[in-house]
């Protein structure tokens, strides 16, 4: 039975990107307004496009002396092999193409939810939080859709009935991290490589338009602005999605690996441990689908953060009550971890207490951060005070406020560890982390409407728009930039 489940957890991974695809063919429908309004998206789109495949020559390189040597090293060692560097090269391949298709939709909703925003600040946050949700559904989508299928094809290569808990099952896990790796490879020079580049143009358009011109952000007369605009798809967009699809993987994939020290008597031929976060992964994605229904609001007055964290919450709860009736339904009453010839017994429900504390950490963890970096909010607040008397008192109420904001995620985190290991030991500690990166769609979701938002209110002062129409994307934007905090935080925590 455990191995027919195996062959159903794609299925999941691929309704994600079906989603995906409708939603994206969604967002390429709707009005992207005048030729002035186009021509600076195409500015943006082909800039951004530059960039990426300036950095993919360079990656092309790396990938494949870096998959020569693991094919050559795999050959060295017992456990693994050969092929390892095959999983390096599609997981190099598949965190780059889910880089590019979180860049590719936000290029073309950035324009488009300009000119939604000429109706209304609902129909705006609708088409921006739609191209983020192509994004997050491409990540996980592609992340569950090729792990299950690699594993599915070492399962068979490897293991092939014999014990979940022996030597065959490790090789079979030792070549699958090849994929981790190539995902992980792509994330650091996308994420650093874009990052490096976002913050550049960022600054250098602020210090000639605002320092040396006095001139005010995002100024048609600014030519830093388009890539100023440029930089928050290469960065806080490819380089995110890439960064979240390694965290992503690598995740499920130590959960897995600790799961073959799990010895668990289930129907499931013992396998229960190591399909267990594959599953709660392609479920997550479910349910981040959900979620997606409950961001909405009906008039300009109402709070767009907080529909954001309406869908984000929704998708959390559902998780969770679905690990509940997944765990009645692996497992039985209790598992062995066995580890260095010693074996711990624990209770299976403690798995499910796991799961929901890794879920609950993952949330403090967003809701901390907006705390910090939401305008309203008394940290904010108190940074705008200061900057009454100066720059100074700005740079030094930032840098106070900054600081503060790092205590409380480390004492959550270190919670999270300590009280996921007094549950269900190691393996407790990977599911809980498991559990935390399940609704990763919705999360990368609510972080990509950020830079669409931003990327919407330069196109609509750049194309000398109506106030009002600035006036919503600025409240788009100034939520963007607080979800793309979250997203940051979310990343680091993962």
């Amino acid at each position: 039975m455990g191995s027919d489940l195996m062959y159903y957890i794609p299925a999941l991974g691929v309704l994600g990107l079906v989603v995906m695809i409708a939603k994206a063919a969604w967002v390429s429908k709707q009005d992207a307004g005048d030729a002035n309004m186009q021509q600076l998206a195409g500015y943006i789109a082909n800039g951004a496009s530059a960039f990426l495949k300036a950095e993919w020559k360079v990656l092309g390189v790396f990938a494949a002396i870096a998959a020569i040597l693991l094919a050559w090293s795999g050959t060295l060692v017992a456990h693994s092999d050969w092929v390892i560097a095959v999983a390096f090269l599609i997981g190099a391949f598949f965190s780059a193409f889910a880089g590019w298709i979180g860049m590719n939709i936000a290029t073309k909703a950035n324009v488009r939810t300009t000119q939604a925003a000429r109706t209304s600040l609902a129909q705006g946050l609708k088409v921006s939080f739609n191209g983020g949700t192509v994004m997050g559904l491409g990540v996980s989508g592609l992340a569950v859709l090729g792990l299950s299928l690699l594993f599915i094809a070492f399962y068979r290569m490897y293991v092939n009935g014999a014990s979940p808990n022996g030597e065959e099952m490790m090789k079979a896990l030792e070549v699958l991290a090849g994929f981790s790796l190539g995902a992980e490879s792509i994330a650091l020079f996308a994420r650093v490589g874009g990052g490096i580049y976002t913050k550049a143009a960022d600054v250098g358009a602020d210090l000639v338009g605002k320092v040396e011109a006095g001139i005010p952000e995002d100024d048609p007369r600014n030519p830093a602005t388009v890539a100023d605009n440029v930089g928050d798809n290469v960065g806080d967009v490819a380089g995110m999605g890439a960064d979240l699809f390694g965290s992503y993987v690598a995740t499920i994939l130590s959960t897995m690996v600790l799961g073959r020290e799990v010895i668990s008597q289930d129907n499931f031929g013992g396998m229960a441990p190591i399909l267990l976060p594959m599953l709660i992964a392609g479920l997550g994605i479910v349910f981040s689908i959900i979620g997606t229904w409950f961001v909405r609001i009906s008039k300009d007055s109402d709070s767009v953060m907080a529909a954001l964290n309406k869908g984000n919450i929704g998708s959390i709860i559902l998780t969770a009550i679905a690990s509940y009736f997944i765990i009645g339904w692996m497992f039985s009453d209790t598992i062995t971890f066995s580890r260095g010839g010693v074996e711990t017994v624990y209770n299976s429900i403690n798995i499910f207490y796991a799961i929901v504390l890794g879920l609950v950490v993952g949330f403090l963890m967003s809701y901390i951060t907006e705390y910090y970096t939401a305008m309203g909010r008394k940290p904010v607040d108190s940074i705008v005070q200061k900057s009454g008397t100066g720059h100074a008192t700005n740079v030094i109420g930032g840098l106070a406020v900054g600081m503060e904001s790092t205590f409380l995620p480390i004492l959550v985190l270190a919670a999270g560890i300590f009280g996921a290991f007094s549950l269900a030991g190691l393996y407790g500690v990977a599911i809980a982390a498991a559990g935390m990166m399940a609704t990763t769609a919705m999360q990368l979701a609510i972080d990509a409407f950020g830079p669409i938002a931003d990327n919407a209110g330069g196109i609509a002062e750049m194309s000398g728009l109506p106030k009002e129409v600035r006036e919503r994307t600025d409240i788009l934007d100034a939520t963007g930039n607080t979800t793309a905090a979250t997203g940051k935080g979310f990343a680091i925590a993962s």
